[in-house]
């Protein structure tokens, strides 16, 4: 079962992730889009979007760099705890950030009336779901400044079980047998994450509005 589940799960999620996504683009233009609800009601909007949007980018990033990054990279400049202890305050800020920003958007969902109506029930669930695996994330913080004083090694396995996955290296399970069960539930319910992607407004990721940054300013003109 932990063979399965963290060793093949993973390459399930992504293949479902990269294949559904790309077939969803070809086939599915008109439902590739954010299905944003502001022109319904801006009351808590900026506020949790702002938040939300903040604290997981924030999020992504650190998890991409902190777990993709290998420890002889920083190791002479920077100790595993160090590095630990840096997570643990940026990521414990952002994900409070994601979390609050979060609750303020699933609020106005379910109790919003124009909101609620126009919202399917994938849109519901995956934002459920990211407040589930925030909150998972957040409660990791407890075990970790727990495990600072044996030089983060938990820590250390779990950056080398998502190395294994990425680069497609043998044996990934294994890291993470000796690790906690919360650790376990969060990489779990990422995963399923991931599986789902294609399925929910989240799709609107690969199409991050970058070219706004340099594109000519578009000129708006009232009438006479």
């Amino acid at each position: 079962m932990n063979t399965f589940l963290f060793g093949l799960y993973p390459y399930l999620a992504g293949s479902v992730f990269l294949i559904g996504s790309w077939l969803r683009y070809d086939h599915g233009q008109y439902t590739w889009k954010t299905g944003s609800s502001q022109m319904l009601s801006r009351r808590q909007m900026r506020l949790g979007s702002n938040l939300f949007h903040i604290g997981i980018l924030t999020i992504f990033f650190g998890h991409l760099v902190g777990l993709l990054t290998p420890h002889w990279v920083y190791a002479p400049f920077m100790s595993a705890n160090a590095k630990q202890i840096m997570a643990i305050i940026i990521g414990g800020v952002a994900g409070l950030m994601c979390l609050g920003g979060g609750l303020i958007l699933l609020h106005r969902r379910l109790t919003n009336p124009r909101v609620k109506a126009s919202s399917s029930g994938a849109d519901n669930l995956i934002l459920i779901l990211l407040m589930v695996q925030v909150s998972l994330g957040l409660m990791t913080i407890i075990p970790a400044v727990g495990h600072l004083e044996g030089g983060s090694q938990p820590m250390l396995h779990l950056a080398e079980w998502a190395q294994s996955i990425v680069f497609f290296q043998g044996g990934a399970a294994t890291h993470l047998e000796e690790i906690g069960l919360i650790y376990k539930l969060h990489i779990l319910v990422g995963l399923t994450i991931v599986l789902i992607f294609p399925f929910t407004r989240l799709v609107h990721v690969w199409s991050a509005p970058i070219g706004y940054i340099y594109r000519r300013y578009q000129i708006v003109r009232h009438r006479a």
